[in-house]
């Protein structure tokens, strides 16, 4: 039965073949949604950087509608990948909007710098490759 081992070999290698033709678009369906969000995200830090002149906040309650929906963003993007640089980009933003809502609640003028400075990390490990 020497004929069988070919159709075998042939078909499983089809088999491997699809398996991770399917998981190389799983990545990229990732990559993608990270990618997408992160654009989401940097609307959002637009919007931020409007409600927000020279340090002082312009329109309080508009910046507090930013900053959750960058943080709602931020959940989604950590949650949908399991790449090591998203999430330290992720977690590097998180940091920056929790100051910047801490500032906000207190009063304080807004330094927008790093919220920025993260979203475009961010902006950049969620490329697909």
């Amino acid at each position: 039965m020497p004929v069988r081992r070919p159709l075998l070999a042939a078909a499983l290698g089809t088999t491997a073949l699809a398996a991770s033709a399917l998981t190389g678009c799983s990545a990229v369906d990732k990559a993608l949604s990270c990618a997408n969000t992160a654009v989401t995200v940097s609307k959002s830090v637009s919007d931020l950087q409007q409600a927000v002149a020279d340090g002082s906040v312009e329109n309080p309650e508009q910046a507090r509608k930013s900053l959750n929906r960058i943080d709602k963003n931020l959940e989604k993007i950590d949650k949908d990948t399991g790449d090591a640089d998203v999430s330290k980009a992720v977690d590097d933003m998180n940091k920056a909007v929790e100051n910047s809502q801490k500032d906000l609640d207190a009063g304080r003028p807004l330094n927008l710098g790093p919220v920025g400075s993260s979203a475009k990390e961010l902006t950049k490990v969620c490329k697909p490759s």
